[in-house]
């Protein structure tokens, strides 16, 4: 049922796991991703203590599971995970625009498994002229963000859950869980938004988005081209109405807690200062803040230890453990 306060928009139907060592692999999948039953919740996932999943903190392992978009990170959607009072809700993880849960989750899926949630993926917006792609997040970003409810709903019917957790990462983090929590009820079942440097505010593209502007015709043409086409590419910018209506009556809904965690060296969003979130339960963290030599750029977020370190403390707040501070290259995670 979607939320009588969504607006009136057009409603249509839309539909590469191992440490990959060799640091060219990390280069490749930055090319890649730039071409851019309902029951009760006690007695239910235990941490994984006597065989912890591998957690590969660098970006060639997302290369092979790029080309393998069904198939779901170690650790995701284990139909025995069980809830448990430590971890009373299920997390969702909702991938970036370009990528698909599989290349995107490969440390993160392991990393919260290990942790002792029940983690779940699943793709979203792939082009209507085309479907089962590598590319997805790609489709109309309204579109999406009921995929998104409806895949709320699902795992809170598999797990019980009254509430769940999202961690998004990009268009994920950004502008498609706000347009659902703030539009299509998702206020009522998130408890925690946690963005890896979400499409908040809108970006600049480094500056590619002023070119609609600099070179007419040619401008114009290409960015309405790219909006039919891969409408949330456009979608995402500085701007757009969408991104207007999205936050128009504020950052954040009540009842949900917000974690943006941004780094400096974002070279997709920004400027990188776009991200961060107004309102009182907001906690903006910036990667660099007490660890200068850390590089991580937007893709290299997703398979930075310092960032997961992050999100595990947004998760669970009252038992805050220290964040390591890592000299992660820039676009190579792991590589000092």
């Amino acid at each position: 049922m979607i939320n009588q306060a969504e607006p009136a928009v057009r409603r249509r139907n839309t539909r590469f796991g191992t440490r990959f060592g060799h640091r060219v692999a990390g280069a490749l999948a930055v090319m890649v991703a730039c071409t851019t039953t309902i029951g009760t919740t006690t007695a239910f996932a235990e941490p994984v203590t006597s065989a912890p999943l591998p957690v590969p903190f660098d970006m060639g392992a997302a290369v092979l599971p790029f080309f393998l978009p069904e198939d779901v990170p170690a650790g995701a959607n284990d139909p025995n995970c069980r809830l448990t009072p430590e971890r009373p809700r299920p997390v969702i993880l909702v991938n970036g625009t370009f990528v698909n849960q599989a290349a995107n989750w490969q440390a993160g899926a392991p990393y919260l498994r290990n942790n002792g949630y029940c983690v779940f993926t699943f793709n979203y917006g792939n082009p209507t002229w085309i479907s089962e792609i590598p590319v997805q997040a790609v489709a109309d970003v309204r579109d999406s963000a009921r995929q998104l409810a409806a895949q709320v709903d699902k795992v809170r019917i598999q797990t019980g859950a009254e509430k769940v957790d999202l961690v998004g990462a990009s268009l994920g983090g950004g502008l498609v869980s706000h347009y659902y929590i703030n539009f299509l009820g998702g206020d009522r079942h998130v408890d925690k938004l946690i963005g890896l440097g979400p499409a908040n505010h809108g970006t600049t593209l480094s500056g590619v988005v002023f070119l609609r502007k600099s070179f007419p015709p040619l401008g114009p043409f290409v960015v309405s081209a790219l909006e039919k086409l891969l409408p949330a590419s456009i979608q995402q910018t500085v701007g757009h109405e969408l991104v207007k209506q999205t936050y128009a009556n504020g950052d954040t809904r009540p009842g949900v807690t917000y974690t943006v965690i941004v780094t400096k060296y974002d070279e997709v969003n920004t400027p990188y200062t776009n991200q961060f979130l107004n309102g009182s339960n907001v906690n903006n963290i910036l990667m660099q803040d007490g660890c200068e030599e850390n590089q991580t750029d937007h893709l290299g977020m997703n398979y930075s230890e310092r960032a997961w370190g992050f999100v595990r403390n947004a998760l669970d707040p009252e038992h805050p453990a220290p964040v390591v501070c890592v000299p992660e290259g820039f676009m190579f995670p792991g590589l000092t």
